[in-house]
């Protein structure tokens, strides 16, 4: 997983660089850092999906790109099989499959998301992003923390809302919590 990390993580400095954006630029662009941005181009630090969304934004290639090398081809529709979807790790108890990967043009990020039981060592730092969010709970149960609200969401529950607020996500009960994340763009 980790050679994964490094290609994404080279694939988004090769993008920046290409596009002619300074490092400061682009990081007062996604606000943030450019000590933080440098971080995420060399690996020093994770890259939240809701970055790599706002990064894949600010270069205009798909998801997809960032995370695979690859541009989606598909235009017709994107037939993804069980486990068969790229897979990011966004950190060790979070992990991000992509179910609609190869549709290219798509309005909508879609990902099947695991959230490993909670570790009471790790901090779980909010992240905000553009677009809105649909969370449809499959399996277990999941703590949502949108802003100064924290909403428990169990099996079958569905959360909506926008993302420029600053989020987490922790799964409860010491076990998995697996959910459908759609955000649109």
């Amino acid at each position: 997983m980790l050679e994964k990390i490094k290609q994404v993580a080279t694939r988004i400095k090769s993008l920046r660089e290409i596009s002619g954006i300074s490092l400061d630029n682009a990081a007062h662009k996604l606000n943030i850092s450019a000590e933080q941005l440098q971080k995420y181009e060399s690996t020093a630090s994770d890259i939240p999906v809701s970055i790599l969304y706002e990064l894949a934004g600010l270069y205009k290639v798909e998801l997809t790109s960032l995370l695979t090398g690859e541009e989606p081809k598909m235009r017709e529709y994107s037939l993804v099989r069980k486990g068969k979807g790229p897979q990011v790790e966004r950190r060790k108890e979070y992990n991000y499959q992509d179910l609609a990967y190869n549709f290219k043009g798509k309005k909508a990020e879609i990902f099947f998301i695991t959230v490993g039981p909670h570790d009471a060592s790790q901090k779980h730092a909010p992240y905000a992003h553009e677009g809105q969010e649909f969370t449809y709970m499959l399996e277990g149960s999941l703590k949502v923390i949108l802003d100064t609200h924290e909403l428990e969401l169990n099996t079958g529950d569905s959360l909506y809302f926008d993302p420029r607020h600053p989020h987490a996500m922790i799964a409860l009960h010491n076990k998995p919590a697996k959910f459908l994340a759609v955000i649109i763009k």
